[in-house]
């Protein structure tokens, strides 16, 4: 890997040694750098391919997102050429009922430092979440700028929940702890999304990218702009979509 490349997509000049706080700034500068979008599969139709070299092009060389097997997938990879520890984690989204997703429905991953204690939850691949890694070690409240997060123990594994603007918590996916096989473990479900009817990727276009007080968002008719809680949303014509896509996001199809 190319790390210098990456870096620069990222816009990140921090540390780089191998401690908690050069994963905390790459996590926080890829979540700010990169937007997690489904634009491959609507409007483009073409098909997501999750090996080393596809997602190498898509993200950095095309300054292209993607969504959770993509972009966790190539932050692993980035992680583990510095020296970090890896361990890719099946997720199951829960939807507005409350009930949760098909098996490897996410990717998440567990990062560790070698020779070190500590473990941490990192995930750039969510879309709307947390900016910075959380640690396994904090069962309480672990704030956020005007949000917070926590990972609450369940049968089988972990919730990881929200505390959202209004104050309440969600609960946004469940995960296990059994080392799984990236792509290999992931491809089915990969596939699923990109093809299912039941599928939220098929059912119309997203790209959203978080900022340092918020997030911005572009679907189908409307641009979203979130800063401190406070959401401004209004409707696009078709014809500023190329317009918004580069402004916002760096995107260019």
């Amino acid at each position: 890997m190319d790390i210098q490349a990456y870096l620069v997509r990222i816009n990140y000049d921090g540390p780089m040694g191998l401690n908690f706080a050069t994963l905390r700034g790459l996590h926080r500068a890829h979540m700010l750098s990169v937007p997690f979008e489904n634009l491959d599969i609507v409007p483009l139709q073409r098909p997501i391919h999750l090996n080393e070299q596809a997602l190498w092009n898509k993200i950095i060389v095309n300054r292209r997102g993607g969504f959770c097997y993509e972009l966790n997938g190539q932050f692993s990879w980035l992680l583990k050429e510095i020296g970090f520890e890896v361990t890719y984690l099946n997720g199951r989204v829960y939807n507005r009922a409350g009930e949760r997703g098909r098996d490897f429905d996410h990717l998440t991953l567990l990062v560790k430092i070698p020779g070190r204690s500590g473990r941490w939850l990192a995930d750039v691949g969510f879309g709307d979440s947390f900016l910075e890694p959380l640690t396994f070690e904090e069962t309480g409240e672990q704030p956020q700028a005007v949000r917070a997060y926590r990972l609450e123990p369940v049968k089988g594994g972990l919730d990881m929940l929200q505390r959202d603007y209004d104050g309440k918590w969600e609960r946004q996916y469940f995960f296990d702890s059994q080392p799984r096989k990236f792509p290999d473990d992931f491809e089915d479900a990969c596939l699923y999304h990109q093809t299912s009817p039941q599928s939220g990727f098929t059912r119309g276009s997203a790209i959203s990218i978080a900022t340092p007080d918020g997030r911005i968002t572009l679907d189908d008719d409307h641009l979203i702009v979130t800063k401190n809680g406070m959401r401004d949303e209004k409707s696009i014509d078709q014809e500023e979509r190329p317009v918004l896509l580069q402004k916002y996001f760096g995107v260019i199809l």
